[in-house]
């Protein structure tokens, strides 16, 4: 098998049973090379709440026994890992026929964890077992994920109504520190008025009192004092007297 044969080999071998065993699981190939690179597939597999149970970044590798430069699977762990990284998947495994005679990856499932964390290099009669064997391994541990995905929901509710309960705060100070300085001013122009009303009824006060004298003075005003020191007044008044009498007199 070699380049897209080692790829059509999984996915049939996968494809054979998933409706049995991974029926509502994601097995598709990883075309997405925006970031500049990409794996060969994607695996993922999740509850009936969505949940992820399990993903797996894959990289399928062969070469021809004719090609001069031959390559070890060390080759392309840093590349699987960025791939894995980048498409967030939690475990990478490499699905490899390089380095043939090699015994160590002919014995199985090689774990190469000590060189980037949850990374496997596989032959591909392990392919199917490996993705059971995470699966079944993913499952004991959802109820757990299940769990810290609710606290996790639980602490953002929580946050959000610490957020609002804040937010609530500092708008109702600034309205009450508003309504405050609203009030001391309106105060402010009340205690104006009221000394300006002060001020009006002390010079009404003081009106009515200079036209009460005015009004005794204006009482008391006889012909007598308007003509106290003024003789020919006096006898102008007293011709007058007079000749009203007289006038009197003959009717």
């Amino acid at each position: 098998m070699v380049g897209e044969t080692l790829e059509q080999h999984c996915e049939i071998e996968f494809n054979r049973i998933r409706a049995t065993a991974f029926p509502g699981s994601y097995f598709e190939k990883d075309n997405d090379a925006r970031a500049g690179s990409k794996g060969d597939y994607i695996f993922r597999d999740s509850d009936n709440a969505g949940t992820e149970i399990v993903s797996v970044m894959f990289e399928m590798k062969n070469e021809n026994d004719g090609t001069a430069t031959k390559h070890k699977n060390e080759d392309f762990l840093k590349e699987l890992d960025k791939d894995r990284t980048e498409k967030g998947c939690e475990y990478a495994v490499l699905v490899s026929l390089l380095e043939p005679d090699s015994e160590l990856y002919n014995t199985g499932i090689v774990d190469v964890s000590h060189r980037y964390p949850k990374m496997y290099v596989i032959r591909p009669q392990f392919f199917i077992q490996l993705i059971a064997l995470l699966r079944n391994a993913a499952m004991n541990s959802l109820k757990y994920k299940t769990e810290l995905a609710l606290v996790k929901a639980q602490n953002i509710d929580i946050t959000n109504f610490e957020q609002q309960i804040e937010d609530f705060k500092d708008v109702f100070g600034r309205n009450w520190r508003l309504a405050s300085d609203g009030f001391g001013e309106a105060i402010k122009r009340i205690d104006e008025a009221i000394k300006d009303l002060e001020k009006t009824k002390a010079a009404l006060h003081k009106s009515a009192n200079n036209l009460r004298l005015a009004n005794d003075k204006a009482e008391d005003l006889t012909i007598r004092k308007l003509t106290r020191g003024n003789a020919t007044m006096a006898a102008r008044f007293v011709e007058l007297e007079q000749a009203k009498t007289a006038e009197w007199e003959v009717n």
